[in-house]
Order: structure tokens, then sequence, then C-alpha cells
């Protein structure tokens, strides 16, 4: 029986040791693991060898092998700070890894033993509130990034993306006055920095009308990108900006003295065909997609679905397939490319356009039980109707949403700490399921052949529509199913007939700004408690109403989940 006591290494594999660090250190991973697992091997009572391992088999890519390598060298030497550092950093890297791939359960899991193991790491933290805000929740988030602000102040170290993030889960938290404080004050310390400039233009644009009253959303990004000609992030965030709350002509104004410094830059080329086509000038948009298309733009799928939307105004369908089907081929995934082959197929006759949206079979309509402790379900869609109502601090539409008359909910509406926002997420997954299973299979389809049993939501909101409110036709780019639940409606919205459809649910009809002459596919009147369930790349928006009472729903996105 051997002993559980660290023996520590000899002056051979002391240099062996110190030989395989380099070689890590250098990126010659594979070698370095081949030192260190002869290493273990000839010294298997020795932590360094074990740590060691640890750190080259978690270079290598194989973490769970890495993970047992630390826990051998930390049964050898328990509590040791420098095996727990080292193990705890490995872990945050793989974490990080784990968010980056949209793994959120994990990577929460995975971080939170990382903290446990080595708590000074402020990266960690800050990923982990990432983690925490997208789960939804939000007070959790908070106190991770201000732990890691506090860590970053106390070494002197920049905090300003974590302040930043800071401001964006005050918001979501519906705390504006608190965020739009901490914007202002980030940007006074810091004018140069351009996320800090958006999180306040995006602050001011939901809540100025109370907050600030008066006040141009846009003005104080706006002084600093003209101050600072020479800082390119900034210039071409405000150019972003302006193009999102829909000021094309002072976009295209702002970007001319950059494409005069830079001429032939494929990226202003790009900004400057997108604010032309917003303009309707469409003949002068034409030649700058084409040049930007011939680099390397012209393999980016943002580009190509950039330049089907132009070529759907200009009537150049032709062009718009090809963008479309080069997408799709580069990013099987990207929703607005399907979106647009979809359409591309419709206007050429292509039968594919009804394999791929099928409107009565991929468009469900489901009614949702109410979930456990509520009586029925008028009880329920009442108490949650309360619930959202305190959640819309914002008094305009958010920018550059689909939204028009309206409100949304800041972040994300699941995962919060509210019992009746927990039944309705609980009560809504089991309908979901319910509806994915009576979904048939296709391996071919881009949509049925990611189908499983369950699915994780990643994105989820609440819209209050006002009279004459509508959601204009858009897609999600974000989703692989999506969603709206009918909390309360106008009972002009009850009413309407078939004639009218005053706020029924459309799909099938593009974007309005692509100018196509297309008719809905499929128009479905909305009931209080149904939930209409649908793939992200189908085109659908609402019809405009005219009522005292507002239209109220829950809304999310969904990935497939095992």
């Amino acid at each position: 029986m051997s002993s559980s006591r660290n023996q520590p290494l000899n002056a051979a594999q002391a240099g062996r040791f110190r030989q395989a660090l380099g070689l890590l250190q250098s990126g010659q991973r594979a070698q370095a693991l081949s030192i260190a697992e002869t290493l273990a091997g000839q010294a298997p009572q020795a932590a360094d060898a074990w740590q060691l391992l640890g750190l080259c088999l978690a270079d290598n890519g194989r973490q769970a092998q890495a993970n047992a390598a630390f826990e051998r060298a930390l049964a050898l030497l328990p509590g040791n700070a420098m095996v727990s550092r080292n193990y705890g950093v490995s872990l945050a890297r793989h974490g990080k890894a784990l968010r980056r791939q949209g793994q959120w359960e994990a990577a929460e899991s995975v971080l939170r033993k990382a903290l446990a193991l080595s708590p000074e790491q402020a990266s960690a933290w800050v990923d982990l509130g990432v983690v925490l805000r997208f789960l939804g929740r939000i007070d959790e988030a908070l106190a991770a990034f201000r732990r890691a602000e506090g860590m970053l102040d106390q070494r002197g170290a920049n905090a300003l993306e974590v302040q930043n993030a800071i401001n964006g889960v005050l918001a979501d938290a519906g705390r504006p006055a608190e965020a739009l404080a901490g914007a202002r004050q980030l940007v006074a310390l810091h004018p140069n920095h351009a996320p800090a400039h958006e999180t306040l233009s995006n602050l001011l644009w939901e809540n100025g009308a109370e907050l600030a009253p008066g006040e141009d959303p846009l003005g104080e990004f706006r002084a600093a990108a003209l101050a600072q000609p020479d800082n390119r992030a900034l210039q071409l965030a405000f150019a972003r900006t302006l193009m999102a709350a829909r000021h094309a002509e002072e976009a295209l104004a702002f970007l001319h003295p950059l494409r005069q410094r830079e001429p032939g830059n494929a990226l202003l080329d790009w900004f400057v065909a997108d604010a032309l086509d917003a303009l309707q000038q469409h003949e002068q948009a034409a030649p700058l997609y084409a040049a930007a298309a011939r680099g390397e733009l012209g393999n980016l799928p943002e580009f190509l679905n950039a330049r089907a939307r132009h070529a759907f105004r200009t009537r150049d369908f032709a062009l718009a397939a090809d963008c479309a089907e080069k997408a799709t081929r580069l990013d099987p995934r990207n929703q607005e490319s399907w979106s647009h082959l979809g359409t591309a197929w419709r206007l050429a006759g292509d039968e594919r356009e009804h394999w791929l949206c099928d409107y009565e079979r991929l468009v469900g309509c489901v009614e949702v039980a109410p979930p456990p402790g509520f009586g029925d379900l008028t009880t329920f869609l009442q108490t949650l109707a309360a619930t959202l109502d305190t959640m819309h601090n914002a008094k305009h539409e958010p920018m550059n949403q689909s939204v028009r008359g309206g409100t949304q909910t800041a972040g994300l509406l699941f995962g919060r700490d509210d019992a009746v926002i927990r039944a309705a997420e609980d009560a809504l997954r089991t309908a979901v399921e319910n509806w994915l299973a009576a979904l048939p299979n296709d391996a071919s389809h881009p949509f049925l052949s990611r189908k499983q049993r369950s699915v994780g939501f990643v994105g989820s909101w609440s819209v209050r529509l006002r009279s004459s409110g509508r959601h204009s036709n858009h897609i999600h780019s974000e989703g692989w199913a999506s969603s709206a639940f009918y909390v309360s409606l106008p009972g002009s919205v009850l009413e309407s007939g078939s004639e009218s459809r005053d706020g029924w649910i459309q799909f099938g009809q593009p974007l309005e700004e692509l100018g196509l002459d297309l008719s809905p596919r499929r128009v479905i009147q909305p009931k209080p408690g149904y939930l209409a369930l649908f793939p992200s790349y189908m085109w659908h928006g609402t019809v405009p109403f005219d009522a005292r009472e507002s239209r109220l729903t829950v809304a999310f996105d969904m990935q497939p989940k095992m």
C-alpha cells in the first residue's frame, strides 16, 4: 500500500520539471506533456509531478484528465496554496472557454470551483458575472462584478470593462437612475472608451424621457467622436449607433471624412453602403458592396446578410439568393441568412420555401397550463401581468429592436429571483417540450435537424405595446426557436375579425425596409395564456392595434438542449 504523503522530486526529476515548464511556456505543448507524463510515472508520490501534468493536460485540451491530475496533487499536499492556485487558474480558463461556447450552466459550475480554489482571480469573477447575467441572476451577477471591481481597484488595474458591465447590470435590475449616474461618471472619467458611450446612449434612449428630459441621447457620444477623430474604435462605434438609431443621413456625413482618411478601407465602404441603402440611394451603394465583397468581408456572413438586404431592395433576387446561400454554407446556424434564403426562394417560386418554413407545421400555438400554486390560468396571468408591469421601467422602445410604440424589459427575464417569473419559466418550458415532442424529424432541415427533447433559454424579455404599437417584421438572430406568450390583450385585439386583424401575429412577411410586396403566409389571433412558437429564422411581426389597454407579452429565444 503506497503512502499518501508527498515526496519531493530529486535533482534529475526537478531538472525535467523545469524543462517541461519551459516547453509549455514556449508553446511546445505536446513535448511538455510527454515529459510530464513520464515524470508522473517516475514520481507518483510527488505533488509537483501531478501539478505539472495537470497544467500540460489542460494546455492540450484534456481538461477532465487535467482535473484528475490536480486532484491527485492536492491529495498529496492538501490545501497547498500553489497547487490550489494553479488548479483554480486552469479551471477558470476552462470556464471562460465554456462561456464563449454558450455552455452557461457548465461554465458557472466550473468557475465557482475555480474561485473556491483561487478566489483572487479577478478575471474569473468577471466571467462568472457575465454567466450569471446571461442566466438572469442579476443580483448574483452584480455581486460578482463588484468583487472583481474591488480587486482591480486594489491592484491599481484598469476596471473600465467591469464598471461598464456593472452599469448594464444595474439597468437590468430595474435601477436605471443608478445605471445612468454610473455611465455618466464613466464617460466623464474615460471619454475615449467607446463601450461606455454606447451604454450611456442606450440608457438615455430608453430612459431619458423620465430621467433626463430634453437631453439628446446621442449628444455626449457625438461630442466625444467629433473631439477624437483619431480614436477609430470610438468613430466606428458612433457610426454603428447612428445607424441603430435610424440616423442614416448623419451617419453618412460622419463617415465621409473617415473614408477620405482611409480610402479603400472595405469596412468603411460597408458602413457607407449601409447608410446609402437606408437612404434609398441604392445605385451609389451597389459598387461599395461589390468592392467590399472582393476582400475578406466577402466571406463574412454578417456582410453577406447586409448585401442580401441591399439586393432585395434593388430587386436583384439572384444576388440575394447567392449571398444567402453562401452565408448558410459558411454558418449553417445563421438565422438571418436562412430568412433571406427562404425569401429568395419565395420570390423565385421555389418550393423549398415551404420545406424551410412550413408555416402550418412549424408555427405552433399552444395553451399553457397554469403552474402549481395557481388555481386557474386567469389567476396566473393576472399575477404575472402585475409582476411584469413593475419591470417596465423604460419610457421608450429599445434602440435597434423590433418594438414600435412600446417598451421592453431590460436584461433577461428568466432566472430572476422572483417566484412568479420562475413559475412562468417552468410552465413555458413544459409547453415548449410538449410542442417539440410533436414535431417531425428531418436530418436535412436546418431547424428540425437540431431538435432535442428540451431547450435552453438564451434570451427572455417582456414587451408592452401601447395603442398603435406593433412589432416590425423581424427574425431572432440569437435563437433556434422563438416565441410569444400572451399575458394580457386589449379587448379590441380579442374582438378583431379576420379582416382587421388588429394586434394579430403574422408570419412570412419580410422586413418592411426591404421594400418587398409580399403578404404574410399565416396570421394568428393571439389569446391570453397561449404561446406562439416558431423557428427563429421565420419572419414575424404584429399588426398595429388601437386601444387604451396595452398588449403585454413574454418572449424568449431558445437553443436545443439534451
